[in-house]
């Protein structure tokens, strides 16, 4: 089950691209969503759980998740949080394809340790829609070859999963699992604050965006 879930949602997202073909609005808005679920659910849920375990300097390890998604950002340009330019004549982009799997892939090692931590499955999910659909939109505007989209997106959806397939069966990953836990929590904090806390260019108070971080927050609320 969690392998589909995470697998349907980047599927999810590209079929809205193709269907729906929604506004960059749109994806912003289901972005806002997103991040506000996957900061209360790191906040209510990933925080007490890692802060609860008897390792010590537990908050050094989310500094070095914060750290080594900064490090990510740079050579993915802000794609897990909505950032992605279309230039002309644009190449593969190779360190985004790099980048954003590794990110999947890590954000996948944590599910292992809590299949019964439905709220942390959900929170990858629904924050990998709206990425999927700017991921999709960004191929679809570009001039890449459609074969090689095609396996971006492929591989992007098994990364995750891999993750947690990794998680439950590399000793390494079993034996530091609140470790990695505080690391892709930093990830999560990262994250979720960009897209959150950014000011629009314009700099005016988005009315639709703060209803979508209050829906998102109320959610993982009730999660």
């Amino acid at each position: 089950m969690t392998y589909i879930a995470l697998i349907l949602s980047v599927l999810v997202g590209v079929l809205i691209v193709f269907g729906l073909k929604p506004s960059n609005k749109t994806a912003q808005l289901l972005l806002a969503f997103s991040g506000a679920y996957l900061l209360s659910i790191t906040i209510l849920h990933l925080f007490p759980e890692v802060y609860s375990s008897e390792v010590s300097n537990i908050g050094l390890f989310i500094l070095l998740g914060l750290l080594f998604q900064l490090v990510l950002d740079f050579f993915s340009k802000g794609a897990e949080h909505g950032h992605i330019h279309i230039q002309q004549n644009m190449l593969f982009p190779w360190a985004l394809f790099i980048s954003i799997n590794i990110h999947a892939f890590m954000e996948g090692i944590p599910l292992a340790h809590n299949h019964h931590h439905e709220y942390l499955l959900w929170a990858i999910v629904i924050h990998k829609i709206p990425i999927a659909i700017i991921l999709g939109t960004f191929f679809v505007s570009s001039n890449i070859p459609k074969i090689k989209a095609i396996l971006f997106l492929v591989l992007f959806s098994i990364m995750s999963p891999l993750g947690s397939l990794a998680g439950e069966n590399v000793q390494f990953l079993t034996i530091y699992k609140t470790e990695i836990t505080a690391i892709i929590i930093g990830i999560f904090l990262h994250i979720s604050t960009i897209i959150l806390f950014e000011t629009s260019k314009d700099h005016k108070f988005n009315l639709l965006k703060f209803v979508a971080i209050l829906v998102g927050m109320f959610v993982a609320f009730l999660a």
